[in-house]
């Protein structure tokens, strides 16, 4: 079964190429590389010794994309990770995120519905609940006003889907991301962060390595069980693998609605100080961090209810937190 991914030079499209691969979809892959390399996709060749058919074009060249689905027949489904994502950077440019993400996706689904491919699996993010005070975050958990322009461009890529799908006989899923992290168990991919890292993990390996000098803990003080904040994490590959019985999942005409939606989340809230906790175990190194003031904007916490995707998707986590800091950690050392 041919399958078109958008964006599978960088983190979680790459890593989800390989659980494709290993699950016996042919790939097609779209990437501009304008936030990535094939360096991912050259590494899973070698990893894997199988050929993966990348075409380096702009989403946003709607003629140049059309080619791709005039030489590429029978593709039985897409899915659509393509999109610049660096929350900080989103809101210094506004109008080009807007501009990436939205047209590149009107293109596709454009095209999904002149070439009538049956299945689309779209990478949304937890992102679109905004400041929720509901835990554990439903799918039905109202979605708040966006906090940045990136997490903006995800809610209406979601609401654009939802109103194609009422007057297409296509099907579509959107899987809402909560903190994807790790790598590869076989190091042979990971995260390569885009500019300076924002998130946690990236930061730690950072860190760690000796590539900055302290690690900032934003606030000790919240009314968390250790007094800093508490997020979802979930290792790449259980991600990605996601995509896979997503697809599955629509394949076998097994979906109640032609769009649905999902969470992909671990279920379980994490707190910073456990973070680094982790890591200091696993990778049996101390970590140089201080407490610092609370951070404006930053939630106290906010973690998955996952229930309706292990229900309906048959997704089980596969990974620890262990798993994802040892697999991040082999990864960042190989980079050195």
């Amino acid at each position: 079964m041919k399958i078109l991914v958008t964006g599978g030079c960088g983190y979680i499209g790459a890593h989800t190429i390989i659980d494709l691969l290993e699950n016996d979809y042919e790939i097609v892959n779209i990437d501009n590389n304008s936030r990535s390399t094939t360096q991912h996709i050259n590494a899973i060749e070698n990893q894997f010794g199988k050929k993966i058919k990348n075409y380096t074009i702009d989403l946003c060249d709607k003629a140049a994309v059309k080619s791709v689905f005039e030489q590429e027949k029978n593709i039985e489904g897409i899915i659509h990770f393509a999109a610049f994502k660096a929350v900080g950077e989103s809101v210094q440019i506004p109008l080009e995120y807007y501009r990436n993400n939205l047209v590149s996706q009107i293109n596709l689904l454009e095209l999904v519905e002149e070439f009538g491919i049956k299945n689309f699996v779209f990478s949304s993010s937890c992102s679109v609940y905004g400041n929720t005070t509901e835990l554990p975050v439903t799918e039905l958990t109202p979605r708040q006003e966006a906090e940045s322009p990136y997490g903006n461009s995800k809610r209406i890529g979601e609401d654009m889907i939802r109103d194609v799908a009422k007057v297409s006989k296509n099907n579509f899923i959107a899987l809402r991301y909560f903190n994807p992290i790790g790598a590869h168990p076989t190091a042979c991919i990971g995260e390569i962060p885009y500019g300076p890292p924002q998130n946690l993990q990236p930061v730690i390996m950072e860190t760690a390595l000796g590539k900055r000098q302290l690690l900032k803990v934003f606030g000790n003080d919240y009314p968390t069980r250790d007094g800093s904040c508490i997020r979802d994490y979930v290792h790449v590959m259980d991600v990605a693998h996601a995509h896979t019985l997503a697809l599955k999942y629509l394949v076998e005409n097994k979906n109640e609605d032609n769009y649905e939606v999902f969470n992909i989340g671990s279920g379980d809230g994490v707190s910073v100080l456990e973070m680094i906790n982790a890591f200091e175990k696993t990778a049996n190194q101390k970590l140089n961090y201080e407490i610092a003031e609370r951070r404006a904007g930053d939630v106290v916490a906010v973690y998955a209810d996952n229930a309706k995707t292990r229900k309906s998707l048959g997704w089980e986590p596969q990974y620890s937190l262990d798993d994802m800091m040892l697999s991040a950690w082999e990864w960042n050392k190989k980079l050195t």
